[in-house]
């Protein structure tokens, strides 16, 4: 699924692409693509409607209209958006927005995990109401992050996948930021000291940024606007990488599973509760 740095790119790709521009039509090529309403409620929502703005909530995409309403898109598994000609179709194509500027924004989903819906401006806050804060925000500090942890018992691991901890986390990037953080996956929610929170703090931030700035990482279907694969995946330090040597130490990396998910880290950098005090 794609996770925050894949969503952020692509906003950030729509931003400059789309505003300014009117939906002049919209195709519903498979209608449960379609959710909270019928298509045909879609369509006649969007016909004319002109994208003022571009944004994200966690792993979701927003486009606000001038009607006041938001497109918001979730890709989920495998869905992606792609700018395409007029004339120019893809494979999966499951909704299809024909924009004034002459071209065609496709939201391709192979799997059918993926929904586009439409929402007024007083029903996104319900929308989004189960979500924890914006990692990259100004406002979520160390202490903000120490809160939503709060005293769980929890695998840290299960805690940063919880999107009401913190907003727009997946797998790709809970393995990096707890490798920069030297934390294990198995330690505890709970038994983080401040230090190590504020570590986790900044772990989160630089995995993020370093996946946005990479375009994402594409390992499965993540594509850019343009059909681009992301290359973040040559610059991960833990993830996808089992057997290699970790970049710091030279360890070899292990894969466990935590909570029926992979979890990728170093043995030796990042070390259980009970490794750490044996060490000591």
């Amino acid at each position: 699924m794609p996770e925050l740095p894949e969503v952020e790119y692509v906003a950030r790709q729509l931003r400059e692409a789309l505003v300014g521009s009117r939906i002049t039509r919209t195709e519903v090529f498979w209608p449960r693509a379609v959710s909270r309403m019928s298509p045909e409620e879609l369509i006649a929502r969007l016909t004319g409607r002109r994208v003022l703005a571009v944004g994200r909530r966690a792993k979701y995409l927003v486009l606000t209209l001038d009607s006041g309403e938001s497109v918001v898109i979730h890709r989920r598994m495998s869905g992606n958006l792609r700018l395409a000609r007029a004339d120019e179709d893809a494979p999966y194509t499951r909704v299809a927005f024909l924009l004034s500027n002459g071209r065609r924004l496709l939201f391709t989903d192979p799997r059918k995990f993926g929904r586009v819906t439409v929402v007024a401006p007083d029903e996104l806050p319900a929308l989004f109401s189960r979500l924890g804060p914006e990692p990259l925000d100004a406002d979520f500090t160390p202490d903000v992050l120490a809160a939503r942890l709060g005293k769980s018992s929890r695998a840290i691991k299960v805690a940063l996948l919880d999107q009401s901890v913190v907003a727009g986390l997946g797998n790709i990037y809970a393995d990096e930021a707890l490798f920069r953080a030297r934390i294990h996956p198995l330690r505890s929610a709970a038994s983080l000291t401040p230090d190590e929170i504020a570590a986790l703090h900044a772990g989160i931030q630089e995995a993020l940024r370093t996946g946005i700035e990479h375009g994402g990482t594409t390992f499965g279907r993540h594509r850019g606007l343009y059909d681009e694969p992301g290359s973040n995946l040559e610059h991960v330090q833990v993830y996808h990488r089992t057997g290699q040597p970790c970049l710091r130490c030279g360890s070899p990396i292990e894969r466990i599973r935590v909570a029926q998910r992979s979890a990728h880290f170093c043995p030796q950098c990042q070390l259980t509760s009970e490794a750490a005090a044996a060490a000591l």
